[in-house]
Order: C-alpha cells, then sequence, then structure tokens
C-alpha cells in the first residue's frame, strides 16, 4: 500500500501497490500492537467457555501420545529407533500439530475476517502473523510437558544429551515459515477457488501419513513411498527435532537444508500471491 496526501483535509491516502511483491515490514511494526492485542485475542478465544482451559493444551498431546503407544508401539510394534517410545511420538505430535494449526487456520484468515477488512485498513499480514504466533505459544506450552518427560529420561540415561538441543528454535523457525507459507498460498487461491476450504484439513491429515510422524526415516525401505516421506518438507524437520532430543540416529542435515529451501519458496510464493489478491479479494469474496 501506498500512503499520499493529495488533500490538506485528509491525513492519509491509502491506494493499492503495483510492485509482484507489496510487503511493507515497517509498516507491520507500526502495527505491533493490534498483533499482541489479536494474539490475546486468540489465545483467550482458545479455552473461553471450556471447563479444563489451557489444561487442553497439555490433554490434547497426550491423549494423542496415548493412542499411538497403544496403535503403533503395542499393536503394530513399529521401531522408534531407540528413542523412548513417549518421546518419539510426542516429539512429532507437537511438532506436526503446529505445522497444521498455522496452515488450516491461515488458510481461512482472508475469508473469515472479511468484515474487518471492509471496515477498517490495517496491513493484512498482521492476521496470519497472528496466528503463527499464537500457536507458537501453544507449543510452547507443550514444549514444557515434552521437556519434563526429557529430562525425566536423561536422569534415567534411557536418553544422551547433545549439544544440537540448541537447533530447536531453528527448527521450530522453519516449522512456522512453512505453516505460514502454505497457509498464505491456500488463502490467496481460495477466494477464487473456494472449493480448498473444503480440501485443507483432509489435505493436511493426509499429508502427515507421508511424514515422520509414525516410524523413523532410517526404518524405511527405499520405494516410491520413501520418497514420498523425504519430499515432505515436514519429515527432515521432525526427524532433526527428535535426534537432538535424543542423540538417536543423525540430523539429515541435506534433508535440513531442502526443508529450508522449501520454507523460503512457499513463503515467497505466498507472500507474492497475497500481494496480488489483496487489492481485490474484499470485492471477490
Amino acid at each position: 500500500m501506498g500512503t499520499t496526501a493529495k488533500d490538506p483535509s485528509w491525513t492519509t491516502v491509502i491506494t493499492p501497490g503495483n510492485k509482484l511483491l507489496n510487503i511493507n515490514l515497517r509498516e507491520i511494526w507500526e502495527f505491533r500492537d493490534l498483533l499482541l492485542i489479536w494474539i490475546k485475542r486468540d489465545l483467550t478465544a482458545i479455552y473461553k467457555q471450556t471447563l479444563l482451559g489451557p489444561i487442553w493444551f497439555f490433554l490434547q498431546p497426550i491423549l494423542t501420545t496415548i493412542v499411538y503407544l497403544i496403535i503403533f508401539q503395542k499393536i503394530a510394534n513399529f521401531s522408534t529407533s531407540g528413542m523412548p517410545p513417549v518421546l518419539f511420538y510426542m516429539s512429532g505430535i507437537i511438532l506436526w500439530g503446529y505445522f497444521a494449526e498455522c496452515v488450516i487456520k491461515t488458510s481461512n484468515f482472508l475469508k473469515d475476517n472479511t468484515g474487518i477488512f471492509s471496515k477498517v485498513y490495517f496491513p493484512r499480514l498482521i492476521i496470519p502473523l497472528s496466528i503463527v504466533l499464537t500457536n507458537l505459544v501453544k507449543l510452547s506450552i507443550q514444549l514444557s510437558l515434552f521437556l519434563i518427560l526429557y529430562f525425566y529420561y536423561l536422569s534415567h540415561s534411557t536418553i544422551s544429551f547433545t549439544p544440537y538441543i540448541i537447533l530447536a528454535p531453528l527448527i521450530i523457525f522453519i516449522t512456522a515459515l512453512l505453516g505460514l507459507g502454505s497457509g498464505i498460498i491456500v488463502a490467496s487461491l481460495t477466494i477464487r477457488y473456494k472449493d480448498l476450504s473444503h480440501l485443507i484439513t483432509f489435505g493436511i491429515q493426509l499429508l502427515m501419513f507421508i511424514s515422520t510422524v509414525f516410524f523413523p526415516l532410517n526404518n524405511m525401505e527405499p520405494g516410491l513411498y520413501t520418497d514420498l516421506v523425504m519430499a515432505n518438507p515436514m519429515s527432515g524437520l521432525i526427524e532433526s527435532f527428535r535426534f537432538i532430543f535424543s542423540n538417536q540416529g543423525q540430523i539429515p542435515w541435506l534433508i535440513l537444508s531442502y526443508d529450508l529451501l522449501i520454507a523460503a519458496v512457499l513463503l515467497l510464493t505466498g507472500l507474492i500471491l497475497f500481494s496480488t489478491t489483496e487489492k481485490t479479494f474484499v470485492d471477490t469474496i
């Protein structure tokens, strides 16, 4: 957006930008207070009028981990490559859950906030950024539970400490970029192809089955399915996340570099599509 002052009675004139990538980072920074308000609103809305409130943040990964332990560990007897099964499944659950929540909620932000967009101006990217940061708070709460279990197994010498644990913020950051970029792409395309809003949840669930949430990459036999799992950018992130908390296996540096590249490409593509869509989406929806 560009601002000019063509009339003394106007303080600001908002005009559509003509650039392919029209993202004003300075403007987003100036609206940081609005970003914080939106995050607070979203966090409140998550557990408002619930019996257990924020406890649901803990219950979700705990219950899902128990289900995975029963199905994949006790019944299917899947290997966890020497990592304690509880840590193995919980690590995949919380990281994948963060990615999935970012994509699903961001993909609908244009459609769900049309009423606000048509009445007042503010940087539209404030909303997807608030979604990613809100889910980051949720992830941080779940990570506290994960770390309690991690230090328990560490104290019992079930796993060994690795200095690579300092890479955890980087892995989470790449995951956030993946979720943000993918969500913005879907949100921009949904303006024209409204069917995508019905397919995104199913697509994310399907994508989870071609990832390393349920089993380690090094135990898979070469083939088409393994190639699909490796092509999924979340696979390398989950594998790396597990390694830094268990020292079992190794960090797939090549795959991790690929994940970072895909995240950057998706985010850039999403921002370009958004810049194109932003000019007319209120009239289109």
